[in-house]
């Protein structure tokens, strides 16, 4: 690989939301901004290794996707209408672009725009994973227990809906800002996750997520400081972005219960606990306020040698009663397994709706687990293989192959 593909990679990594987020603001026109921004990057990639990376890569995509937008508004002949405004943010663009540190970040305002109530509620996270953090429809998909072509069809409607409604590319007025806050902070989470999950380097974009999550949900405590959810994400990622270093360790998957605590990054948690503290303050209780507050009990068990098995399970009893996902459920059951209480947990399971966990790997991952301790083994085997078929994480993969290998040879080390 030459150095300008990688330089043209390691910018689409780190550039693509903000870039697309950047020219959605003057457009308003989602789809044909990712088609301009699309093609940019294959001309880097085709003009790059030739002619070498340039000095500001930012400022060449930007440069030659306006372009692009620009011979789009002539071949349309809207010329009177799109050409100036194109032509004025290209100015504007090439100006800010001599600093970086000028160049404003419009991602937090396309949230905003994805979450806008014109939008099908079902589709504005899977939205916003796609046009502000660059995941592609069918991992999309996959996260949200889908079909890739069905999503593929609702992305492209969601952002027919934006340029037909005139939604405006800016932060809401307060009457509608905690409504939309809500999914911002869940897309947030999402993205969050899905570089969590990539955690063993097999997708090195879906890697720098975790990253791009983090500072988005800062930027949202800025922008809403007496928000408390906005607090308990920003507590909540921290939290397990503490434990990275001991989650994969020599390239095997390391289950929370037996990390090295020494590993984990303790400036960091304290972060977290100031975070969840504040969310606190503001007297109600939210899902990730709570999600946090399960985190920091876990962080509490092995940094103070405190047994919290209880206050987890009351707390994932309120998750639930907060918002009954299968997340909450699954990992409700997981905590009623650490507890000892296997019976429970797999009553727990069982309550859940089969038909919604056919392709939810954690949930076939924990039921393994806990009918291994009821040892059903033959049971647990299968629920195994399900959960390993369903893995996309090469680690985590590999840890469940070895639990499976465990159960059938005892001796196994």
């Amino acid at each position: 690989m030459t150095d300008a593909r990688i330089v043209a990679e390691y910018a689409a990594r780190e550039s693509y939301g903000r870039l697309l987020a950047w020219l959605t603001a003057r457009t308003r026109d989602v789809a044909a901004a990712e088609d301009a921004l699309a093609d940019a990057f294959r001309a880097a990639l085709e003009h790059w290794p030739k002619t070498g990376a340039p000095d500001s890569p930012e400022a060449w995509l930007l440069t030659t996707a306006r372009r692009k937008l620009i011979d789009q508004a002539r071949r349309a002949r809207t010329r009177d209408e799109s050409e100036p405004t194109l032509v004025l943010a290209a100015e504007e663009a090439d100006a800010a672009l001599l600093d970086e540190r000028e160049f404003p970040d419009e991602r937090l305002k396309l949230l905003f725009v994805c979450a806008h109530p014109a939008i099908d509620k079902t589709v504005r996270t899977p939205l916003m994973l796609q046009t502000v953090l660059g995941l592609d429809a069918a991992r999309i998909a996959s996260a949200f227990l889908v079909a890739p072509a069905t999503m593929a069809q609702r992305l492209v409607r969601a952002k027919r809906k934006i340029k037909d409604a005139g939604i405006p590319f800016e932060t809401p007025e307060q009457d509608e800002f905690n409504a939309r806050l809500d999914d911002v902070l869940d897309a947030i989470y999402a993205a969050y996750t899905a570089g969590w999950d990539a955690a063993d380097g097999a997708d090195a974009r879906c890697g720098g997520l975790t990253r791009e999550a983090i500072f988005l949900a800062r930027l949202a405590v800025e922008t809403a400081p007496n928000a408390p959810e906005a607090h308990g994400l920003v507590a909540l990622l921290l939290h397990a972005e503490a434990r990275r270093n001991a989650r994969i360790v020599d390239g095997r998957f390391v289950a929370l219960a037996d990390q090295d605590a020494a590993l984990w990054d303790r400036e960091m948690i304290g972060t977290a606990e100031q975070a969840l503290a504040r969310a606190w303050t503001f007297s109600t209780a939210g899902r990730f306020q709570i999600e946090a507050a399960i985190q920091s009990a876990h962080a509490a068990a092995k940094l103070h040698d405190r047994d919290t098995r209880n206050d987890i399970l009351v707390l994932y009893r309120r998750l639930i009663e907060l918002a009954p996902s299968i997340g909450a459920r699954v990992g409700y059951a997981g905590a009623l397994a650490a507890a000892g209480e296997n019976g429970d947990a797999l009553r727990a399971l069982d309550e859940v709706e089969q038909n919604r966990v056919n392709r939810y790997q954690a949930y076939w991952a924990v039921r393994a687990h806990v009918l291994s301790a009821l040892e059903r083994p033959d049971e647990a085997l299968a629920a195994y293989t399900r959960a390993i078929g369903l893995c996309e994480d090469n680690a985590t993969r590999d840890f469940l192959r070895r639990r499976m290998a465990k159960l059938a040879r005892p001796d196994t080390p």
